[in-house]
């Protein structure tokens, strides 16, 4: 099954694919590292950043989308820009794709039941991937 990893910063949704199958882990190869929302924050650029998440997601085969929750308020508390994609992301409708959300204390104790196999670096992935990698992994083992 493959996860994608979704962390959103700003008007950016910083992503991270990676899949379970008999029991081992890969990363998929995927050509975009984030999607980003434009600047006016429009209707239409709402669905534009939607109809590219859905079309990433349809592409790689993804069945499940796991996005890391956000403070609704506090010392970080999400912009409000970050709901709208989270949203967004939220309200697609395609085929068999299923969207959660999983909070900052559940990926803690899922982290400290299944510790992750190998070190982030060892990943090959961005640096800026790291959060949405995690949350793609605690995606997987939160089941």
């Amino acid at each position: 099954m493959i996860i994608c990893g979704v962390e959103l910063t700003g008007s950016d949704a910083v992503i991270c694919l990676l899949n379970l199958d008999q029991g081992q882990f890969s990363l998929p190869e995927c050509k975009v590292r984030k999607l980003a929302l434009k600047k006016n924050h429009t209707r239409d650029d709402l669905l534009d950043f939607q109809a590219a998440f859905a079309a990433l997601m349809s592409e790689y085969g993804v069945q499940k989308v796991v996005i890391k929750e956000r403070m609704p308020k506090g010392k970080f508390a999400g912009g409000a820009v970050s709901f709208k994609l989270e949203a967004t992301i939220q309200l697609i409708s395609i085929g068999n794709l299923e969207v959660d959300t999983i909070s900052p204390a559940v990926i803690k104790s899922t982290l400290a039941a299944h510790p992750l196999p190998i070190p982030f670096a060892e990943t090959g992935l961005k640096v800026f991937q790291e959060t949405a990698f995690t949350v793609a992994y605690v995606g997987h083992m939160a089941k």
